[in-house]
Parts: C-alpha cells; sequence; structure tokens
C-alpha cells in the first residue's frame, strides 16, 4: 500500500512540472560535459618590497637603525635597494571560442605581470590579456591553441528566482571544484558597482572562483562569478554573479579595441522614496532623481536639472536609480537620445546627446576632494581598490601632514570610519572632522596591510 502510495506521489509530480523534468539536468552530466571548458587561472605579480615589510617605519637615523638591527635582527635596512618579490594570485575562467579566448574577471589579471592558464587536462598557456574592464570586472584573455572545448551561453533574462544553478573553479586553490545553489535574486545592484544588474545566488564561491562559470541546468553558462558579500573574507551564504550578455558585449568591445566606450550623461541620482514621489505628484516611486547636474555634462547642455526624476530613457521605463547608469553605460556616445522626466507635476521630453564616459582615473580625480582639516588629502576608493580589499567603503590616504602626521597615519592608509560612523565619502569625512572640537581627538579606523587599527587624530587646529 505504501508503495502505491509513493509511485502516485511521484507520478503526480512528473505531470505537473513537465518542463522542469525536461529541462534539468544531473550536476554531475553537466560538469562532464561542460567541465574541460573551464580553466584555472595563476597570476604574478611583481612588488617592490623593502623597509615597509616591518610593522612600523623604520627610522632612516645611524643611532636608530643599529638600535633595530641589534634587538630586531629580522629588519631589513630602511635605507637599502628596494626588492621586488613575486606576488602571486588565482582565479578561474571559461573558454569561449575553439581558437583560445577565454572569459574572467578583471581584478583576477589587472596588474599582473605574468598569467598562466591551465586546462583540465593539465596543459599549460601563458596568456596574453587583451583587455580589462573594471567597472564591470571582466576582462578578455588569450591562448595559443587550436579546437579548445567551449562553453555554451545562455540566456540570463530567462533565468528565474529559485532557478537552480552551478559553478566551476578553483576556490583556495582547489581545481576544478564544483557548488551548487539557487538564483535568489536578478538585477542587484550594489553600493559599490552602477553597471551591472548582478545575479544573486546562494552558490557557495570563495576566493578563486572569481571569474569562473555559473551554469544553468541546462548546461549553458548564464553569469561569471564575480563577488561575495562577507564580513570575514569567505563564503557566507550571499554570491553574485555577470550576466553573460553583459559580459560578452564588454568582451566583443574588450577584443575590437582593448577598451569599453560607454556613454555619459552626467547627472548625480538617488533613488525616488514614497514621500519624495508624494512630494513631486508621482503616482507612485519611480525613476531617477536628479540630485546635482554635472557642468559642462551633456545633461547640462540638454537642459537636464537638479530635481527632474527621469522615468523614460530611449523608450525604457525607468523603474529604479540604478537602471539609469546601466542604461546610459551601454549607449554608444554621440548617440542623441529621447529622455522623458517628471519635472513641477508635469511630464517633459528632453533630448540628450550622449558623450564618452571619461576614464576611471579621470573621473576619480574629478570626484575626488582634498582636506587639509587634520593635514590629510584623501581620495574616494575605485572599485577595483575596493574589491582587492575585500572592503564596501573606505578613503584612500594620498597625502599626510600636520596633525595626520603627528598621529602616525601614513600614506596608503585606508580610512574606514572616524568616530566608529563610516566613511564612505570625502565629504562625509569632512562632516566628521568638522565637529570635532580643537585639542581634541578623533578615533580613527585605518586599514593597513591585511589589519585594522584605530589611531587618535587630535586636532590642534592648525
Amino acid at each position: 500500500m505504501m508503495k502505491k502510495a509513493l509511485a502516485a506521489v511521484a507520478l503526480v509530480f512528473a505531470l505537473s512540472t513537465p518542463a522542469l523534468a525536461k529541462e534539468v539536468v544531473d550536476v554531475a552530466d553537466l560538469v562532464e560535459k561542460h567541465g574541460p571548458a573551464v580553466v584555472n587561472i595563476s597570476t604574478t605579480k611583481l612588488v617592490k618590497r623593502g623597509s615597509e615589510r616591518f610593522p612600523f617605519a623604520v627610522p632612516n637615523d645611524d643611532d636608530m637603525q643599529e638600535f633595530f638591527r641589534r634587538f630586531f635582527p629580522g629588519v631589513p635596512d630602511a635605507r637599502g635597494p628596494m626588492r621586488e618579490i613575486p606576488a602571486r594570485g588565482a582565479g578561474s575562467g571559461f573558454i569561449v571560442s575553439h581558437d583560445g579566448y577565454i572569459l574572467t574577471n578583471a581584478h583576477v589579471v589587472n596588474d599582473a605581470d605574468e598569467v598562466e592558464v591551465k586546462l583540465i587536462d593539465k596543459r599549460k598557456f601563458i596568456a596574453r590579456v587583451i583587455g580589462a574592464d573594471s567597472r564591470t570586472d571582466v576582462a578578455v584573455i588569450k591562448i595559443t591553441a587550436s579546437s579548445l572545448p567551449v562553453v555554451t551561453l545562455g540566456d540570463p533574462a530567462k533565468l528565474r528566482v529559485g532557478e537552480a544553478v552551478a559553478a566551476i573553479g578553483s576556490p583556495f586553490g582547489f581545481e576544478n571544484s564544483v557548488t551548487a545553489g539557487i538564483v535568489s535574486a536578478k538585477g542587484r545592484s550594489l553600493p559599490s558597482e552602477s553597471y551591472v544588474p548582478y545575479i544573486q545566488t546562494d552558490v557557495p564561491i570563495n576566493p578563486g572562483n572569481s571569474g569562473g562559470p555559473l551554469f544553468n541546468m541546462k548546461g549553458e553558462v548564464v553569469g561569471i562569478n564575480s563577488q561575495i558579500y562577507s564580513r570575514s573574507g569567505g563564503y557566507q551564504g550571499v554570491s553574485f554573479a555577470i550576466p553573460i550578455d553583459i559580459a560578452m558585449e564588454v568582451a566583443g568591445q574588450l577584443k575590437r579595441t582593448g577598451k569599453v566606450s560607454r556613454g555619459w550623461l552626467g547627472v548625480v541620482i538617488q533613488e525616488v522614496t514614497a514621500d519624495l514621489a508624494d512630494s513631486f505628484g508621482l503616482d507612485r516611486p519611480r525613476g531617477a532623481l536628479i540630485a546635482q547636474v554635472q557642468p559642462e555634462s551633456p545633461a547640462e547642455k540638454s537642459g537636464l536639472q537638479a530635481s527632474d526624476v527621469i522615468l523614460v530613457f530611449d523608450g525604457k521605463l525607468v523603474e529604479n536609480s540604478g537602471d539609469l547608469p546601466r542604461m546610459v553605460g551601454m549607449t554608444r556616445p554621440g548617440a542623441k537620445i529621447p529622455v522623458q522626466v517628471w519635472r513641477k507635476g508635469r511630464m517633459q521630453a528632453v533630448t540628450v546627446v550622449l558623450d564618452e564616459m571619461p576614464g576611471e582615473e579621470v573621473l576619480a580625480g574629478k570626484e575626488s576632494r582634498t582636506y587639509s582639516r587634520g593635514g590629510l588629502a584623501l581620495s574616494e576608493l575605485t572599485a577595483d581598490q575596493r574589491r582587492e580589499l575585500r572592503i564596501d567603503h573606505g578613503l584612500l590616504v594620498e597625502e599626510v601632514t600636520g596633525d595626520a602626521a603627528r598621529a602616525g597615519i601614513r600614506v596608503g592608509d585606508v580610512i574606514l570610519a572616524v568616530n566608529n560612523a563610516k566613511v564612505a565619502t570625502v565629504e562625509a569625512f569632512r562632516r566628521a572632522i568638522a565637529v570635532v572640537a580643537k585639542g581634541k581627538s578623533a578615533a580613527i579606523l585605518i586599514r593597513r596591510g591585511e589589519g585594522s587599527l584605530y589611531i587618535p587624530l587630535k586636532i590642534s587646529g592648525e
């Protein structure tokens, strides 16, 4: 009787989910068929090391040098030459063409002096970096080979939340490791990124998985595993993948020109909350609210204004503020784009001619701020720097004088918080320090090397 009941339940389930039964494949079959197109990537970068190997600066003074040599025999001479030490990294990738083009993450290969690719059959190749785009974290590398196995590409738009997915990569250097999970969400915007609608999964992803493929259960690649949200540096149940259609668009430009050209509008935007929607007379929270129009930008030339709410861009609805940067960035520079905005209680049509987005280093220079109180010159971290440091906020110390120098803050330190309040922008730091009274100290949380420490910054009023 029990056997008949179980058989009936199984039959009902099979008949009620014909599409699922037809499309889902065994993960072992998926790995056996498509695993050979996944590669392990090892990188080598020569970094200069000298006295900074010691946890504090060694004074350039003969007596002090003698003291440190006597009591700390492992301390290098601060006046000695810098040495080049090989720093090694690891990641994953996958082959997209039979003649050796491979997709991976930009942060895996950026600044590498040598990139080595190892196939599942143990063959090794030295790869050439064709191009890397830090804004989307996509890179294309090339090995000299032929008749290579390739992955099959899928359509991320057809992914459903809850659908099963699997990843192949090299977490912690363990080659060709397979993990599986489900799609947790789609179209995620992350605080540090604005050009990628990430696929969120609960697939276990760890250092070394970066750049590897995310498969659906048809054996198609739907994304590139890029990053995780973690307090420990390891997997904690939330990981993100770049949709493969966006990655292939970026890869195509990298192959053709070695760089990516994006449209640039020149606005600072924010989310439209329910309260803001009500105050503007909108029927519901939607669109991208312009908080600032940058001087001499396409937005300024077209007549866009602060307080405008962009609702439609090039015929596409802008439901959330995070939609707009992706729409603009994926549009060809020079294109004439119709835009519909909500202004003073009614719709208005504006035509914008996009410029090409300035290089990241130019944007960083425009957006950076220096702050003299306390003796610090700071800049906001780039997306690539945040990935490398595995943090989502912080300010890079570029110059140190006065109070900051006396406190022991160094060039290259990353300021994470002031009096336990996180700082992600130079303006936030300025506001936090402005309330510190003359003669009082602020507790500055610093990231230095692999560790963190608090440094009291006493404000003298200089």
